[in-house]
């Protein structure tokens, strides 16, 4: 089977997050054959038509997007919705003639926060997705509860039951990804 690469996007910029470290531990559950590199979304401006020229931390995050053979997308839950950042950059890559940079992408959706995890911002981001013909993967869903022990205080993952959900995804989008390359 050719290799596939995945592109991580967290909508959390803050470097001990929760669901970037979702992200970092998704790394370590990798099916073989697989890679998953996390953009770094901190320096990426608000999306402004206005801008002729793109800055060259946008250029960067865009590059990436057209990389991945699928993207991995950590969404926090900011008031019931997805977070500015990880919104901002969608829009960003939406802006490509005839939205190349994610047509047709597979997509698999993670979050980590209270309660719920983050359900309501992930259903939220799933109706961007549609819009974006971004085609999210429906199972299985990852909706980790950031305060309930599962991370450590770096937001490293420490859950083994959450560690197995995400090799699980991993190894789904993988086939999912296969699956639309096909």
């Amino acid at each position: 089977m050719p290799a596939l690469h995945f592109l991580g996007l967290s909508g959390s910029l803050r470097r001990q997050s929760a669901n970037r470290g979702l992200l970092h531990a998704a790394q370590t559950q990798l099916p073989e054959g697989v890679s998953l590199e996390i953009a770094d979304l901190a320096e990426v401006p608000f999306y402004n038509a206005d801008l002729t020229d793109t800055p060259p931390s946008v250029a960067r995050v865009l590059a990436q997007i057209g990389a991945a053979d699928g993207l991995v997308l950590a969404c926090p839950e900011y008031n019931y919705s997805l977070a500015p950042a990880l919104k901002n950059v969608l829009d960003w890559a939406s802006r490509a003639p005839d939205n190349a940079l994610l047509a047709g992408k597979p997509v698999a959706i993670m979050g980590a926060g209270g309660g719920m995890g983050t359900a309501r911002a992930q259903y939220h981001l799933r109706q961007v997705c549609v819009y974006l013909d971004l085609h999210p993967l429906n199972k299985p869903e990852v909706f980790a509860n950031a305060f309930a022990g599962g991370f450590d205080a770096e937001g490293r993952v420490t859950d083994p039951a959450l560690l197995a959900l995400l090799a699980t995804q991993m190894q789904a989008l993988a086939q999912w990804t296969r699956q639309l390359l096909a």
